[in-house]
């Protein structure tokens, strides 16, 4: 039966490869939403070519110029815009599929509502798992939802997994591999000068910039070790991160037995997506074979925490349990943008979500409220913290002792 898509987060990266997927297989696929925040005009073309019913803006001016644009074209796609209607097209009794691929933590809602919905997710957004994680997996069983994991390494585990073993019987421990960014041999002393355009550049993927500073930082495999947790129901300390500078063993699955599973294929999304779309059957995803004889060489070497400190808070986080891991996130984004923007330092990032966490009032969510509420303390906590922080180093340069006053 040829599945009806809503695609969140369709401009970005992953809304890129989802649709090129998509493209390949019209006789599989088709779309019922597209939605976007602000880029409308990107939008626009992706409506054109694959007509959705719906697509959604973040604003009312985006979504004026997104209609006007539409209208002109002959296209018939309606334009709404706004959380209420993310929503509502997550959760559509139009769609049975639903790809989760908002960054952060606006992306919780729609994935949520689209799990209270019973729908077949495709997640992407793994800060759904690391705010709301007993919530969610709740919603998902609760409600009859399928849950489908698009992230390349929990996408990776879930092909090593046993289909009918309960509770993952034998397994042993799961291993997620990080290809460490652009900083993986740089002296940790030199990472306080660097740029934003220089944490942007990862080796391997093409991402957009705040999940590029999250694999620089390492953060990105912290959130990925919390989602794995209530993905596939294992302790923390039953989930390892390998750097695998390659990015082409994914991750891998340690039995009781002694074997391990690991599932390899080239650095490219379109991969674990066309997984995830199609399953339980596979579908040409236009990624090439990969070639073993000509990679040569796998690398394999454990993460260095002075190196990534804040992979460490985000282990520190999922220990603490409670709401600790909002509030990593919630943080995290806020010392995201601050160093995209320029008002912090790359070190400061870590600094930031070290100072949020320390400072938490932690507690067992009841609800959905709890978490935006833990989640608000946390982004406000984070912008006086930086606030501070850069009046301190403005009034260190004039003064000449910035090393001394941004320690």
């Amino acid at each position: 039966m040829k599945k009806c898509l809503t695609l969140l987060g369709s401009t970005g990266s992953i809304g890129d490869s989802t649709l090129d997927v998509v493209g390949r297989h019209p006789d599989r696929f088709s779309v019922y939403a597209l939605t976007a925040h602000r880029n409308g005009d990107k939008l626009v073309a992706q409506c054109l070519r694959f007509s959705p019913e719906v697509a959604v803006v973040g604003d009312a001016q985006t979504a004026a110029s997104v209609a006007a644009q539409l209208k002109a074209a002959g296209c018939r796609t309606q334009v709404a815009y706004g959380r209420d209607a993310l929503v509502q097209v997550a959760r559509s009794e139009q769609c049975d599929t639903v790809v989760a691929a908002i960054v952060g933590a606006a992306g919780l809602e729609p994935t949520l509502a689209a799990a209270r919905a019973g729908k077949r997710i495709l997640l992407a957004n793994k800060e759904a798992l690391v705010m709301s994680g007993a919530i969610f997996m709740d919603a998902v069983r609760d409600h009859g939802a399928t849950l489908l994991p698009v992230d390349s390494e929990h996408n990776a585990i879930f092909q090593c997994l046993p289909r009918d073993a309960a509770e993952h019987g034998g397994v042993s421990k799961i291993i997620l591999t990080a290809s460490g960014g652009p900083f993986r041999t740089r002296e940790p002393a030199t990472l306080a000068g660097v740029t934003p355009d220089e944490a942007c550049k990862h080796p391997n993927w093409v991402m957009g910039r705040k999940i590029s500073v999250d694999s620089a930082t390492m953060m990105n495999k912290g959130l990925e070790v919390i989602e794995a947790h209530w993905l596939f129901g294992l302790a923390g300390d039953r989930i390892e991160v390998l750097i695998h500078p390659q990015s082409v063993i994914h991750s891998l699955v340690s039995y009781a037995d002694g074997s391990v599973l690991a599932q390899l294929g080239n650095p490219d999304m379109r991969t674990p997506i066309a997984h995830a779309l199609a399953f339980p059957d596979r579908v040409d995803s236009g990624v090439a074979q990969l070639d073993l004889a000509q990679i040569a060489m796998l690398q394999f070497e454990k993460p260095d925490y002075e190196r990534f400190p804040c992979l460490a808070l985000a282990m520190q986080a999922l220990a603490a349990g409670g709401v600790a891991s909002a509030a990593l996130n919630a943080a995290n984004e806020i010392a995201v943008d601050a160093f995209l923007e320029r008002r912090i330092g790359f070190m400061d990032i870590a600094r930031t979500v070290g100072f949020v966490l320390e400072g938490l009032s932690n507690r067992t969510p009841n609800g959905l409220d709890d978490v935006l509420a833990a989640d608000a303390d946390a982004r406000r906590a984070a912008s006086e913290f930086i606030a501070g922080r850069a009046f301190v180093t403005q009034t260190a340069q004039r003064t000449g002792s910035v090393d001394r006053a941004v320690q």
